[in-house]
């Protein structure tokens, strides 16, 4: 991926533009991280205004978005959400870019223009938890979850609001830059790296925010010892509390339960040791987790859909890592299939 275009219109959301300006538009390359070629584009050059009663001045027509590798797209009004309300030039950018098999992100509510252009028909897609019912009725077609942070589908990615579409964003620099990359962005951004779109959007009660710093010896204890089985009643104990309080307390905390947790993470830790390391699979496999080389690949194809030495061959740091581990410099060129 190496150009990206963020679509503006007229009563655009400015966190969730700045979301996406924050997570492609900066230059990074002092901490070895690749610039995008990053544009800002509006069917009507001039002025867009914001909903919060300021705008911005838009140079870029909408021609850069019809080769751009990725095409953000950007919450719009209410009274834009129904396909006879969208403007259809904006549509048309959205399907030449999924015919084309570009990237498409939209946050918050722009997952209703997505939806307007009929590329999510036959899809899952997610939208901010209040406005799912209304997109579920305007779109039948697309199978709506109101329930987690964002969800891929193919190249296509819709994200809940605010903080949700920073999650999304990251998830697709993870896979277009791996995830040692990934982090550095997350950390100069201080939030988190690793929420993963399966978890909820938001908490019923939440608990007292002593809760969080009680269990931060656990998780650090958790991520520290992966290769372990790590069961709800063993990490209850060092937490001092039953299972069952346990378990609700990680849910409300983490919007997750511990074992999906501890799934993602340990996907996580195998991506960096691929990228950082020449150990072998069987061994990357222990030191995360998943017991076996076997288990790792599985687990590498059902979530990011891809094996883990085609992982390696993409996103491996050092040539001398590449080598020792075995990675063919045909396979790195796209010359051959990697072999798992």
């Amino acid at each position: 991926m190496h150009s990206v275009a963020v679509i503006v219109q007229d009563g655009f959301a400015p966190f969730e533009f700045g979301v996406a300006c924050e997570a492609f538009g900066l230059d990074r390359t002092d901490d070895g991280i690749p610039n995008f070629d990053f544009r800002i584009v509006t069917p009507d050059p001039g002025a867009v205004a914001s909903k919060m009663g300021f705008s911005i001045h838009v140079d870029l027509d909408l021609s850069f978005a019809y080769e751009a590798d990725l095409v953000v797209v950007s919450p719009t009004p209410r009274q834009f959400w129904a396909r006879s309300a969208s403007d259809e030039r904006v549509l048309d950018v959205i399907r030449r870019a999924v015919a084309r098999n570009a990237w498409v992100l939209s946050v918050c509510s722009g997952s209703f223009v997505v939806a307007a252009s009929g590329v999510l028909d036959g899809r899952k897609a997610t939208t901010h938890w209040m406005y799912a019912d209304e997109m579920a009725a305007l779109y039948p077609e697309v199978d709506v979850d109101p329930d987690v942070l964002y969800v891929q589908d193919g190249r296509i990615i819709t994200s809940a609001g605010t903080a949700a579409g920073l999650d999304a964003c990251l998830h697709l620099l993870r896979q277009e830059l791996g995830a040692e990359l990934t982090n550095k962005i997350a950390r100069r951004m201080v939030v988190p790296p690793q929420r993963d779109g399966g978890q909820a959007q938001f908490i019923d009660k939440p608990l007292p925010e002593v809760a969080s710093l009680s269990l931060a010896p656990v998780t650090d204890w958790m991520l520290e010892n992966l290769r372990l089985d790590l069961t709800v009643d063993q990490l209850a104990a060092k937490a001092h509390m039953s299972p069952r309080t346990f378990a609700r307390r990680f849910k409300a905390d983490f919007g997750a339960t511990p074992a999906a947790w501890v799934a993602r993470q340990r996907i996580i830790h195998a991506q960096r040791l691929l990228e950082k390391t020449d150990l072998g699979l069987d061994r990357i496999a222990y030191e995360s987790g998943f017991g076996s080389a076997a288990v790792l690949r599985q687990n590498f194809a059902r979530v990011l859909d891809t094996t883990p030495t085609a992982y390696r061959a993409r996103f491996c740091c050092t040539r001398e890592a590449r080598e020792a581990a075995g990675v063919d410099r045909r396979v790195e060129a796209g010359v051959l299939e990697p072999v798992a």
